[in-house]
């Protein structure tokens, strides 16, 4: 497993700590590989979701540091959102 893999469960562990999903999130990011969220946190893994986020690592990696939001990232292109909009509007709030 990739450290970009490893370190975006952890983050994305921390961030969503507490936060109720209601669902299955797939973060995927481009050439690195895929993290699922889920009420129960974050892992690696490549699973069915009710929403997935594709990114490239540096937009990824923006949006984990705080620096790229994840709205804007939406925006202009640099993330895509496949299933359930409302849940991903959800996420992009917990992240921001």
């Amino acid at each position: 497993m990739s450290e970009v893999i490893n370190e975006a469960v952890k983050v994305l562990g921390e961030k969503m700590s507490g936060v109720d999903i209601g669902g299955t999130v797939k973060f995927d990011i481009e050439g690195e590989g895929c993290v699922m969220v889920d009420d129960s946190g974050a892992r690696a893994g490549d699973e069915e979701a009710d929403v997935t986020l594709s990114a490239d690592p540096e937009t990824f990696q923006g949006m984990m540091d705080g620096e790229t939001n994840p709205t804007s990232a939406f925006m202009t292109g640099k993330l895509k959102v496949d299933g359930d909009m409302g849940m991903a509007m959800k996420l992009a709030s917990a992240l921001a």
